[in-house]
């Protein structure tokens, strides 16, 4: 009689205990909400010998509650957003998503080249995309948010800025209005910032090295696409204001 006294004891602890793992679980999963980043090399994470190369999406974190908020970087270098899906990209990231989460898009730096079949996305095929991301993430519960693409920094001869995108970032903005998605333009904030740098100042935004001054760049680089960890940080920044400024739920999740 006691053994069977005991066993059913157990059997209580060992149900009640399951209830509890099973309850605090779903509790933990309610509690943090994931931002998956979906973009091209801008954004993107870097490897140790592409350094002091640095995506702007790797200095989002900081600005989170890491208690709350985890950022999930799956921009990759070169990526347009057709070939984020021909290559099972998106599908992998929308896999991921659960109830709640936001996924920040961000493209048109490579849908716009021509000269590569494999990442060109017309007009029409690049607004078909973005709708498509919308829909997919919108069906599993969760907040896309549509980014129009960071600039390139370009200054003629007189000094004068001007941009190389193309429409493409008035396709995003298009995009945005026509399914209600909440726009953050890095591509009107960023040339802002970049003006306001100067035309060499702005330097310090890129990836832009002296020969001899870096071990991963023995010959020097002068890139005008990628940025600096400085060039990084005020990118996230602009991503930041943005959250701030279409109201997101995740205004509540940043640092004071």
């Amino acid at each position: 009689m006691v053994a069977r006294e005991v066993a059913k004891i157990m059997k209580t602890i060992v149900f009640l205990f399951a209830i509890v793992t099973t309850v605090l679980s779903v509790n933990a999963q309610k509690s943090f909400v994931t931002i998956f980043l979906a973009g091209d090399s801008t954004m993107a994470a870097k490897q140790a010998d592409k350094r002091p190369e640095t995506g702007w999406g790797e200095m989002l974190q900081q600005y989170f509650d890491t208690a709350k908020v985890k950022i999930d970087n799956r921009a990759l270098n070169g990526r347009s957003t057709t070939s984020f899906i021909a290559e099972g990209k998106w599908k992998a990231l929308i896999d991921s998503v659960k109830k709640g989460d936001f996924v920040f898009i961000e493209f048109g730096h490579n849908d716009q080249k021509k000269e590569s079949p494999d990442r060109y996305a017309g007009p029409d095929d690049f607004k078909k995309n973005l709708s498509r991301f919308v829909d997919e993430v919108r069906a599993k519960g969760a907040n896309p948010v549509l980014m129009t693409p960071v600039m390139r920094r370009r200054f003629d001869e007189a000094g004068k800025f001007y941009d190389t995108h193309g429409d493409y970032p008035g396709f995003t903005r298009t995009v945005a209005a026509e399914h209600k998605v909440p726009l953050i333009d890095m591509h009107k904030k960023s040339e802002a910032v970049i003006v306001k740098y100067g035309v060499n100042e702005s330097k310090k935004l890129f990836l832009q090295l002296k020969p001899g001054e870096n071990a991963n760049y023995p010959k020097g680089v002068e890139d005008n696409t990628h940025f600096s960890p400085l060039g990084a940080e005020e990118m996230a920044k602009l991503a930041v204001q943005g959250i701030v400024k279409n109201k997101l739920r995740l205004k509540r999740f940043l640092k004071k």
